[in-house]
């Protein structure tokens, strides 16, 4: 099956129904958000763009997990034929390709853990993966917000881990990268971003 962004739609409106909850919205706030740079940026598509970060989060449909949501948007994605989509499914949670960095629990299976590591560890990163990295970090389910109101967001519900600084370094950095290639602040693409930060 053929992705577009009508059938994104779709997919994201079904999963919702599955397991109804602000994740739904939060994606379309990181799928606007990846729209909206990418417009600005010569290399990649501004539809492609917002279709990965509308599913980014698709595995969430099978119900509340922590880090199988990753692995059952991979699957979701690849049954259809979305192999990038698929790879982002995974990939949007490791700024940094190593499994170690992980903040969440990995309720899998063992086996499924272990595709996991190899498939972070191996995955060819493109401009793609980064974006929905950063956007990620840029959407509350509220709107647009600073990286450093989500970096406290998650950090309150997934605790301190050794890994937490180098990740901020990490979409620090990936914005940066954006940044020269749009030749302005990504907060400025992003509608409402100093309200949404204040609430």
């Amino acid at each position: 099956m053929e992705l577009n962004r009508q059938i994104a739609e779709e997919a994201l409106k079904e999963a919702s129904k599955s397991n109804p909850g602000a994740w739904t919205n939060h994606s379309r706030y990181v799928a606007e958000a990846c729209k909206n740079i990418a417009l600005r940026c010569k290399n990649i598509s501004a539809e492609q763009a917002y279709i990965y970060g509308l599913l980014h989060d698709i595995g969430r449909y099978a119900g509340i997990s922590s880090e199988k949501h990753l692995i059952d948007g991979y699957r979701y994605c690849m049954e259809r034929g979305w192999e990038k989509a698929a790879q982002i499914c995974i990939s949007h949670a490791f700024m940094i390709q190593d499994i170690d960095t992980s903040i969440g629990t990995f309720d899998v299976s063992e086996e499924d853990y272990l595709f996991m590591k190899e498939f972070v560890a191996n995955a060819v990163y493109d401009d793609y993966d980064r974006l929905v990295q950063l956007c990620d970090s840029l959407a509350m389910p509220t709107g647009f917000c600073l990286l450093e109101k989500r970096f406290v967001d998650v950090t309150i519900r997934y605790g301190v881990h050794p890994a937490t600084i180098d990740r901020w370094k990490k979409i620090l950095e990936i914005k940066e990268m954006f940044e020269k290639q749009i030749g302005c602040s990504v907060y400025e693409l992003l509608p409402d971003v100093a309200e949404n930060s204040l609430r």
